[in-house]
Formats: structure tokens, C-alpha cells, sequence
């Protein structure tokens, strides 16, 4: 007998038995319509009971009018699959504009690139003239890059620029126009929690893979790679989209895309403790990507514009918002200054930080600082919202008005920005 599964040996004892229940209904059937009277001229012994439950199918179904289920009408169908084909849809219009970036090291000491002299993440394309969209720090330390496109075409490509404040990297390859499918933008500032949100990159290697899920938080801030490596502190990149997508190694540089198909984020990191995915992503917004790789392309290099000033962490609890009952304050939202950098424009501007040491829930902060409220008209709900302002709608050398509550006073003050230091400036401490 040959080797069945578990399975196979189900389903034949099953047609066995229906087998013969079906000879044991047939004869029955013969013993009725030979005899005088059925199986009432039988001995009694002879009358053959069988159990409604035991019977084949069809039986059963004649025995108490029972109709076969039909299936659902196609309207139904096509309601329940409206999702799938919306991602089908999707992938098919953005997978061609999604590459396979693999790298290989001058150097296994990065801080993300440990995996032996080699690397490899995800990108996108940009334009027609060969520029491609990535993480810096897929590309960080790279002696060599190959760019796979969706149709398995191989090429070469050179770094264009890197910005390790943003996470972005850019990246040119010499190949024909039909080859290059750019994305298309859409506005990050538009995206809101709860939206639909796909990612399609290349997660262990496997290439044009799409993993889809919901936006789950917004006004994320993220260290910079610098600021990971030691080498500079105090700058974070703002606005980052946080979603529960799957994003594992490999995706990052990809796209995150709403349900248009549109780019609202490029995936760069995730929050793990396991070297994979658990439930929390982050995305670098498109207003800042926007921002960032139009400039890279020109110059090679990102210069931000700079205030100098810090403020308490609104995360753990120290924000505006948090502080408005404990310490009386005027507003209940904005930019608590905690310290002024030494020499910045925001303190050429008469800008002040803390003038005063304070307990609050346990915890020692300065406090009695300037409130920022609004930018050029723009309010500002807290730090990650100044930066994200600052970085998306100014320049170095830009002038802007800040909108300032001080005590029971509120004014404007212009502040003249300048590039960001590329050295650690120390603050002017609380007084």
C-alpha cells in the first residue's frame, strides 16, 4: 500500500464508509420492493435501523429538504476584495519605481553596517536623470553600489550626497530614461493617524516585497546618525511618521506610500530589541525629503537653518502642555526655552532661557524661560514642530519673526538664522 498522509487516509475511510452505507440504503431499498410489505414481513431481527447522523450526504438532505449554500453574488465578492485590489493596484504602479541597493564597505565599523563589508537596503526612484532615493546610513562608509530595478536590471551607481540629519542619501545611475519610473509625492503634512499605510522594499533581500498597516503616530523625532555615533549632540530629525507596517532590514530607503500610491515617508529605522520588526516603524516625512534632496543633488550637502536654543523633552512629560498647571503658564502650548547656546542667534535675538530651578512630579528642570508660540504666523505646538518648521520653510541667513510670551508679556521678536554648528556650542546654564 503506498504511503498516505494523515489526510489521505481520512478522506478514503470516508468514501469507504459512504460506501457502504450507500449498499446497506440500496439493499434496504430491494428488501422493501420485493417483499409483500417491506421490511414489516421481515423478521424482526432482520430490519435494518441505521442512524440519520451515519447517513451519506445527499440522503440527508432529500430526508429533510435541505438546499445546497450558493454562492454569495459576485457584488458581495467584489465589496469584500475592494481592499486587495486597491493594493494590487498599488504595487503594480509603484513596485517599477522601487530598487534593491546593495553595498559594498570600505569599512565594517558604522554603526549600521556591521553585516561583514557588505550592506544592502532599499531605494527610490527620483527623477529621469538617474537619481535614486535612500537612507544615508544604508550608504554610509560604501566603497561600491549596485542598483537592482524591479525588472532585474543591474547597474552601478555613485553618491550623490548624504545627510546624516535627515537619514537621506542620493544617488545617481547612468541608465536609460525608460528604466527610470520616478515616484510620485505626496504631502506628509496631510497624513493623519489612523490612515492607511505601504511599505514595499526589500526586507532580508526579498525584493519587491509590500507589507501594509495604519499610521499609528505622527511628530515622532528621531537622533541623527551623528548623533547615534557620538559625533555631535543636540540635533534630531522631526515630524517622523511612526506606523506598525512591517519594516524589517532591507526596507529601509523605501517608500511609505497612502492609499493613492503617493510617497508620504521614506523608512528608515525601527523600534526593536530583537534585530526585527515589533510592531513600531518610522518613516523621514515627504515635506522633508522634499526639502533635503533637491539640495543634495545641487550641492552635495543639506545646511540647515539654526535658533540655539533646547527645551524640555515633551515625550517625558516636560512640554508646554504638561507644565501649564503646575507652573501657572499663560499658554498650553509652544516652545518652553530651557537654555540659550552661547553665541546663537537666538540669543543675539534677547531670547531667554530658564532663570530658575524647580521640582516638578519629582523631577529638577529650569524653568521661567521664554515661551515660543508661533514662527512667522505659524503656531508652534512644541519643539518637534519648531524644528520641523525650521528645517521644511527656512534657510540659513533667513530672517524670521517669533511670536514670544514672557511673563504677562507677549511680543515678536526677529531672529536672524544661521547654519547650524558643526562642533558642540555649550548653553548658557539656568540661572
Amino acid at each position: 500500500m503506498p504511503n498516505l498522509t494523515k489526510q489521505q487516509l481520512i478522506f478514503s475511510a470516508l468514501r469507504a464508509r459512504r460506501g457502504v452505507l450507500a449498499a446497506l440504503v440500496a439493499g434496504a431499498f430491494l428488501l422493501s420492493a420485493c417483499g409483500p410489505s417491506g421490511p414489516a414481513a421481515l423478521p424482526d431481527q432482520a430490519v435494518v435501523s441505521t442512524p440519520i447522523a451515519a447517513l451519506p450526504i445527499n440522503v440527508v438532505q432529500q430526508g429533510q429538504n435541505f438546499t445546497t449554500p450558493t454562492a454569495v453574488p459576485q457584488m458581495i465578492i467584489d465589496a469584500a476584495d475592494a481592499e486587495h485590489q486597491l493594493l494590487v493596484n498599488v504595487y503594480e504602479r509603484v513596485a517599477p519605481s522601487v530598487v534593491n541597493v546593495d553595498v559594498t564597505l570600505a569599512t565594517t565599523d558604522s554603526l549600521f553596517n556591521q553585516n561583514g563589508g557588505s550592506a544592502s537596503g532599499s531605494g527610490i526612484v527620483y527623477d529621469t536623470r538617474g537619481h535614486i532615493i535612500t537612507n544615508a546610513h544604508v550608504v554610509a562608509g560604501a566603497a561600491g553600489i549596485l542598483i537592482t530595478f524591479n525588472d532585474g536590471y543591474v547597474t552601478a551607481a555613485e553618491i550623490v550626497g548624504e545627510d546624516s540629519y535627515s537619514d537621506l542619501a542620493v544617488l545617481r545611475v547612468n541608465s536609460d530614461r525608460a528604466q527610470l519610473n520616478p515616484v510620485i509625492f505626496g504631502n506628509s503634512d496631510q497624513v493623519r493617524v489612523g490612515e492607511r499605510a505601504i511599505a514595499i522594499g526589500n526586507p532580508f533581500g526579498l525584493a519587491s516585497s509590500m507589507t501594509v498597516g495604519v499610521v499609528s503616530g505622527l511628530g515622532r523625532q528621531l537622533p541623527s546618525a551623528d548623533l547615534l555615533d557620538g559625533l555631535l549632540a543636540g540635533f534630531q530629525n522631526p515630524s517622523i511618521i511612526q506606523v506598525d507596517a512591517d519594516i524589517n532590514p532591507g526596507n529601509s530607503g523605501g517608500p511609505l506610500l497612502n492609499s493613492r500610491g503617493e510617497l508620504i515617508g521614506v523608512n528608515t529605522a525601527i523600534r526593536t530589541e530583537s534585530g526585527v520588526f515589533q510592531g513600531v516603524g518610522f518613516a523621514v516625512p515627504s515635506r522633508t525629503v522634499q526639502r533635503v534632496i533637491p539640495e543634495l543633488i545641487a550641492n552635495g550637502r543639506v545646511d540647515y537653518a539654526w535658533i540655539g536654543i533646547t527645551a524640555l523633552p515633551s515625550e517625558l512629560g516636560f512640554g508646554v502642555a504638561a507644565l501649564a498647571e503646575p507652573l501657572d503658564l499663560p499658554v498650553t502650548s509652544g516652545v518652553l526655552i530651557d537654555q540659550v547656546t552661547a553665541g546663537s542667534p537666538a540669543q543675539r535675538a534677547g531670547l531667554r532661557g530658564g532663570e530658575r530651578i524647580d521640582n516638578i512630579r519629582g523631577q529638577t528642570v529650569c524653568v521661567g524661560g521664554d515661551i515660543i508660540v508661533a514662527v512667522n504666523g505659524d503656531f508652534i505646538a512644541n519643539m518637534d514642530a519648531l524644528i520641523s518648521y525650521l528645517v521644511v520653510n527656512t534657510r540659513p541667513g533667513d530672517t524670521v519673526d517669533v511670536l514670544v510670551v514672557r511673563g504677562d508679556q507677549t511680543f515678536e521678536v526677529p531672529v536672524t538664522l544661521e547654519s547650524r554648528p558643526t562642533s558642540p556650542i555649550e548653553s548658557v546654564p539656568c540661572r
